[in-house]
């Protein structure tokens, strides 16, 4: 069966490989269809990039620079892998064909090093420490992709939505918090298309997985629950209990964490009302009860019944930001905020949790006021219509700071598109 995160097979032809990706490329840009001869997750990658809106030529903007960019990356995790990925692909990235690149959750390039000559072509495209390479900001990409379906993978040539990517083959492989599950950044390397080969992918899935056992080792576990429950910004929850990591299905995901939430446990008639709200029918105990059997394959004697329970403390990434909240910390609480919980479901109970948290989020960054956090906010997904908080920012900053002309324009759009007079 063949890999489907490698870009080709072993003895496929690469030439003929990139004339048939950019036929589809080609075709989908002016039909909207896929042809077969894309990867799935290729395929899946370009339609959530059109959905998004990405253009063709457009270059990844700057979200940090200088004094900015240094400060955020002297704190940030994986500052303290660095030394390991320059030894593990340092001398790849200074062999004149390839580059080093690190970035964080959010696509953001904290580090990108290799050859004088090769960044200077990589920087024409906006491939520099502080440009935003996730998904939604420069379609398809290995170290976009790999963090949006948290998966090691390679991106080759014309699979780049953006064309002006696609003289490019590269692999990133995601890099996690050893004790948390919290998705970090990726780790990437960047050249021409012999990286399609496999032992390219495996060698970025080798160091991110180096870099999470050098981490683990240097911080302690924190006292508390040995099993967490990661469900923020993803749809597919990630439950961590001993030394395994499982991915939760959808209906999984959502009862775990309306478990979670309820220590107390709940009776089967609530837990149905909370999972299916008006569209539980007299098929839905049934339905239910499979589901929940389903689930105790997976988590074994975690999960206990009359009434269904979590049977030992399950720390939550939900649990952890509202702390940080309830403590007045919303800098501590947007660290931990990886996103809506559980973005794509549909279950009452997740739709409430998920609507009040992102409401005490938004409400504790509002009344701070700062600019960072204001920055952060108007930047991610959840943010960037919000119009109060895009004017919260502007107000905030010094008139001729970074990037404050480029948020005139959006706040003036959002302001049209509310009805308001304009700025």
């Amino acid at each position: 069966m063949v890999n489907p995160w490698l870009a080709m097979a072993s003895d496929a032809d690469p030439a003929e490989r990139v004339r048939a990706v950019r036929r589809a490329h080609e075709a989908f840009l002016t039909e909207g269809a896929v042809s077969p001869a894309v990867r799935p997750v290729v395929a899946e990658s370009w339609r959530r990039s059109a959905r998004a809106r990405v253009t063709q030529e457009r270059l990844a903007p700057i979200d940090l620079a200088d004094a900015e960019l240094e400060a955020y990356r002297a704190e940030h995790p994986l500052a303290r892998v660095m030394p390991l990925f320059r030894e593990l692909l340092g001398g790849i990235a200074h062999d004149g064909a390839h580059l080093l690149a690190v970035c964080d959750e959010q696509g953001r390039m904290l580090w990108v090093e290799g050859h004088a000559g090769v960044r200077h072509r990589a920087e024409r495209m906006n491939f520099v420490a502080g440009a935003r390479w996730d998904e939604r900001h420069a379609g398809t990409n290995a170290p976009g992709t790999a963090l949006t379906v948290d998966h090691a993978v390679q991106i080759f040539a014309a699979e780049h939505y953006n064309r002006t990517v696609q003289p490019w083959t590269c692999a990133a492989a995601p890099v996690h918090d050893p004790h948390t599950g919290r998705l970090l950044g990726a780790v990437d390397i960047t050249g021409g298309d012999h990286l399609a080969a496999p032992h390219t992918l495996a060698l970025v899935q080798a160091t991110a997985r180096a870099a999470e056992a050098q981490l683990a080792a240097e911080a302690p576990r924190a006292a508390g629950p040995r099993t967490r429950l990661v469900a923020l910004g993803r749809d597919e929850a990630l439950l961590l209990t001993g030394g395994r990591r499982l991915r939760l299905g959808p209906r999984h995901s959502e009862i775990m964490v309306l478990l979670a939430a309820h220590p107390e446990g709940l009776s089967g008639d609530r837990l149905a009302l909370e999972l299916y709200g008006e569209r539980a029918d007299r098929r839905s105990p049934v339905t239910l009860r499979a589901e929940l059997s389903r689930l105790r394959r997976l988590v074994g004697p975690l999960l206990g019944s009359r009434p269904y329970r979590l049977c030992a403390p399950v720390g939550a990434d939900v649990a952890e930001v509202a702390r940080e909240l309830a403590a007045g910390d919303p800098h501590a609480a947007a660290r931990a905020y990886a996103g809506p919980l559980l973005p794509l479901s549909e279950a009452p109970g997740v739709c409430r949790m998920r609507r009040i948290l992102e409401d005490d989020m938004r409400r504790a960054v509002l009344a701070r006021g700062d600019v960072e956090l204001l920055r952060w906010w108007t930047r991610a997904p959840w943010g960037e219509e919000d119009l109060e908080a895009g004017e919260a920012l502007l107000a905030a900053l010094p008139a001729h700071a970074p990037g404050r002309a480029a948020l005139v324009p959006r706040v003036r759009r959002l302001r049209a598109a509310y009805g308001l007079d304009p700025l």
